[in-house]
């Protein structure tokens, strides 16, 4: 989306070239009366002069705007604890680490925001020895708010609720901020280096369902840290070393005499894949020949890293299919970068009497943890735990990672827990200093609510899934018969934004610690909380940004309220569909400045469906405000356009750079037209 200052100022470049145009019209016309046209050579002096007033007064507004606005959006939630702290502070001095809670009001009549914190009060002061009513304490909290920019007025509701309404002054600073400078992240008190850990398929196997949960949610995340200004790195641990690859490459001497030169085709190789594992579970001496060959490429032995390389290579071209289709940037570490790491970790375990040896295996216990970590197998090879450690460490001591995130399905919950432990216990990091997390997320069911499989019984490529939803996005649109209006490159455009959308949307709109239901009618259905109804949302808007304002006369405009010169229409004037809406004016705009609090408790809980929520709310919110308020009033006859609501129209601008941050951030693509 463009910069809608620079829009506004291009426009206004557009009317000084028509102005100096008519100017030197102006003076090449020597004899007007003899031309006959005094009459409009009067109209059009005054058309100039009406264009160079409103020329003045917008391009003082704009200097104004740029020097009083910050470049940061504000965090409201922050700014009202700040103000509600100060309060019950000075209200009740000798209440120790007192409760405060601030929250959006769900409901926009009781107001914007409430505070909650009088019922916690009033349980502690209980526990003290004092019976003190919520009521009668959030009252004294009323009572000892202090001058503030923010709160127009606060209403005490049932028990002690303390609802708060903002001042429509300040919530226009902050769109006129959010128009002039964009959508900003909030203020960032350091810059941290961030590693996501995430989608991690298998080398010699295709990407299913599987994959999909970690490949779109760890994207979304990386997306968000860099909005918010951190250092972030995509890691893809990809399954590329151990026992497998010997046994394949065994299987591949006896199948595929041309594995040297070339590598058989994903679908072969993962069929090549399921064929030796059957071989090494049921013929010795095919088990022998495979832990033979493991060991020469260990060894690095060059025919068998040759054969190794032509396999990864043929695996990655598959995956980035993937990746392109859902426009994922992400740099390939498997663990095979971090075999030569593993000896120096188990040494450093041994060193600090961390290791114990039972039945011929190398094992670390920690403390608190039910299970233990095994280090070294009793065939002297390493594991999942030996790989897992020692890209813990390189990503806290090479990295230097601040943050570090894994991606993976909640199975592996306890495993992960148990190697951060283990990472404590050595020393490695701090966590009250270092962020360690994983992010589980449950699984992708079919409609009949089991997991999510084939009609055959087989898990479902990854790739199928993209283009069955790629078919049925274009049926939907020619069910629809946009084909019929849209262009073939507009009609690929909007197929691709809605099949991928869609999928990725389904996926981030559902708490990811839920299992959710895999469903192609119902994520490319354009009503309700989907992919579909919010990218529809957004192409509405759009058309309304432009502003046809400045051809008209000043009667002709219901500018900004608060502006020099403009005092903005009276409630509902000229409104040609009917009362004012539900969120009319400024109120429409309350919604927006929300943002930052939004991203910021993701931040903290890495539970993207709360931005998902966000904006279906807000899409929503336009969708009535649109559908009850003009912004463009044409004459019914004529279809000429008879009155412009700018604030409107900026109101369309903001909401529409708010729905692009983010899309941009759940990795959505918003098309022009739909």
């Amino acid at each position: 989306m463009g910069d809608p200052v620079a829009e506004y100022a291009s426009r206004i470049q557009q009317q000084e070239r028509e102005i100096k145009c008519l100017s030197a019209e102006i003076e090449n016309l020597k004899n007007p009366e003899t031309l006959g046209i005094s009459s409009q050579l009067n109209e059009l002096r005054d058309e100039n002069a009406r264009l160079k007033y409103r020329l003045n007064i917008l391009k003082r507004s704009l200097q104004e705007e740029r020097s009083q606005c910050s470049k940061t959006m504000i965090n409201i939630n922050q700014r009202l604890q700040g103000v509600f702290g100060d309060a019950i502070r000075a209200a009740f001095p000798d209440v120790e680490n007192p409760p405060l809670t601030i929250s959006p009001n769900q409901q926009a009549k009781f107001g914007d925001y409430q505070c909650n914190s009088a019922m916690g009060m009033a349980q502690i002061m209980k526990a003290n020895g004092l019976k003190v009513s919520p009521r009668e304490i959030a009252e004294k909290i009323v009572q000892n708010i202090p001058d503030n920019d923010l709160i127009q007025k606060t209403e005490i509701a049932g028990p002690g609720f303390i609802n708060v309404h903002l001042k429509k002054a300040f919530v226009s600073k902050l769109l006129t901020n959010l128009l002039v400078n964009g959508v900003q992240p909030p203020p960032l008190e350091s810059k941290k280096r961030v590693v996501v850990d995430f989608s991690s398929p298998n080398i010699a196997k295709e990407m299913h369902v599987g994959h999909l949960r970690s490949t779109i949610i760890g994207e979304s995340m990386c997306r968000l840290f860099e909005f918010l200004g951190y250092d972030v790195l995509r890691l893809n641990h990809v399954g590329d070393w151990g026992t497998q690859f010997g046994m394949l490459i065994a299987h591949l001497q006896d199948k595929f005499p041309d594995y040297l030169t070339e590598s058989p085709p994903i679908s072969d190789l993962q069929g090549f894949y399921k064929e030796s594992k059957k071989r090494f579970d049921e013929e010795e001496e095919f088990k022998k020949r495979a832990y033979q060959c493991v060991v020469r490429l260990q060894s690095k032995e060059p025919d068998f890293i040759k054969a190794w390389n032509l396999i990864c290579d043929v695996s990655r071209k598959e995956f980035q299919r993937v990746y392109d289709c859902l426009d994922i940037r992400i740099v390939e570490r498997g663990e095979s970068y971090y075999q030569n790491m593993m000896t120096a970790v188990v040494k450093e375990f041994e060193e600090k009497g961390l290791v114990k040896l039972e039945e011929g295996r190398k094992l670390v216990f920690v403390p608190g943890q039910s299970i233990p970590l095994t280090v070294v197998k009793s065939d002297g090879g390493y594991t999942y735990d030996t790989s897992d450690l020692a890209a813990l460490r390189q990503r806290l001591f090479e990295e230097k990672a601040d943050i570090i995130v894994y991606v993976t399905d909640s199975g592996q919950a306890t495993h992960f827990q148990v190697v951060f432990a283990a990472g404590q216990m050595i020393g490695w990091y701090d966590p009250k200093v270092t962020r360690v997390e994983h992010a589980g997320f449950g699984v992708v069911l079919g409609e009949d609510k089991k997991k999510f499989k084939t009609r055959s019984g087989d898990t479902v490529r990854l790739m199928d899934l993209l283009e069955e939803g790629l078919k049925r996005s274009m049926d939907k649109l020619k069910e629809k018969e946009r084909d019929k209006v849209l262009t073939p490159e507009e009609l690929t455009k909007a197929q691709r934004a809605v099949a991928f959308g869609c999928i990725k949307y389904a996926d981030l709109s559902h708490n990811r610690n839920n299992d959710y239901v895999f469903s192609f009618d119902k994520m490319l259905d354009d009503r309700g909380n989907t992919a579909a109804y919010l990218l529809y949302a957004y192409t509405r808007i759009r058309p309304a940004r432009g502003l046809p304002a400045l051809r008209l006369h000043p009667h002709q405009v219901d500018h900004p309220p608060g502006q020099p010169g403009r005092g903005g229409a009276p409630e509902g004037r000229g409104d040609h569909r009917g009362a004012a809406g539900p969120r009319e004016g400024v109120e429409a705009g309350e919604v927006h400045p929300a943002l930052p609090e939004i991203l910021h408790k993701i931040l903290e809980d890495l539970l993207l469906h709360t931005l998902c929520d966000y904006l279906y709310e807000l899409a929503t919110t336009f969708t009535e405000f649109y559908d009850s308020c003009y912004c463009v009033e044409k004459d019914r006859q004529t279809g000429e356009v008879v009155k412009i609501n700018v604030w409107r129209l900026l109101l369309c601008d903001a909401t529409a750079a708010i729905m692009a941050r983010g899309f941009d951030i759940l990795g959505l693509t918003p098309v022009q037209r739909m």
